[in-house]
C-alpha cells in the first residue's frame, strides 16, 4: 500500500480546475515554451495540460474481513488488482489515507471516460467484492501529468508489495 500512498500524494499536488469544475476549452494560442506535443498526446492533456478523471473514495464497508489469512489474501488481491489496472493505463493514482480509525480508507484516480467505467473497474477489486470497502465516485479535472506517476514511481521504489 505504501507504493500507492506515494502515488496518491503526488497526484493530490496536481489538483486544478476551471472555476466551474469543468475541463478547460481548447484555445488557438501559441504553445507555451517547453510544450511537448507528444507528451501531451500520450497523457491525454488538453491545452492547459489537464484532463478528466474519475476520483473514487474508498470507505469502510459493511462486512469487514476478520479472518487473518482471508484478510491477507484479500489485500494481496487488492494490490495485484491495482497493479494490473495501473499497467493497463486505467489507474493513474491510488493510495490509502493515513488517519487510522477514519471512515475514508483510500482512493483511486481512474483515467476513464465516465463514472460507469470507473464503477466497472472498481468492481474488480477484492476489497469491494468482499464488502471490506465501498466506493463513492466523483468526476475530477486534474493535471495530465498524473498519468506519469505510475511510470515515475517504478523508478523510485526499491521494493514492491
Amino acid at each position: 500500500m505504501r507504493r500507492f500512498h506515494a502515488l496518491m500524494l503526488a497526484g493530490l499536488c496536481a489538483i486544478g480546475a476551471t472555476h466551474a469544475g469543468e475541463p478547460a476549452k481548447p484555445s488557438d494560442a501559441q504553445p507555451a515554451p517547453g510544450f511537448d506535443a507528444e507528451l501531451a498526446r500520450r497523457t491525454g492533456a488538453d491545452d492547459y495540460g489537464m484532463r478528466s478523471y474519475v476520483l473514487v473514495i474508498l470507505r469502510t464497508g459493511p462486512t469487514p474481513v476478520k479472518d487473518p489469512e482471508a484478510r491477507k489474501a484479500m489485500f494481496a488481491g487488492h494490490m495485484a488488482n491495482m497493479d494490473r489496472l495501473a499497467k493497463e493505463g486505467k489507474l493513474a493514482l491510488a493510495g490509502p489515507f493515513g488517519d487510522a480509525g477514519g471512515d475514508w480508507r483510500g482512493l483511486f484516480v481512474f483515467a476513464v471516460k465516465d463514472i460507469d467505467e470507473a464503477k466497472a473497474l472498481t468492481a474488480t477489486d477484492p476489497v469491494i467484492r468482499q464488502g471490506e470497502m465501498v466506493a463513492e465516485y466523483h468526476a475530477w479535472y486534474g493535471s495530465a501529468a498524473t498519468m506519469l506517476i505510475s511510470e515515475l514511481h517504478g523508478k523510485l521504489a526499491r521494493k514492491s508489495f
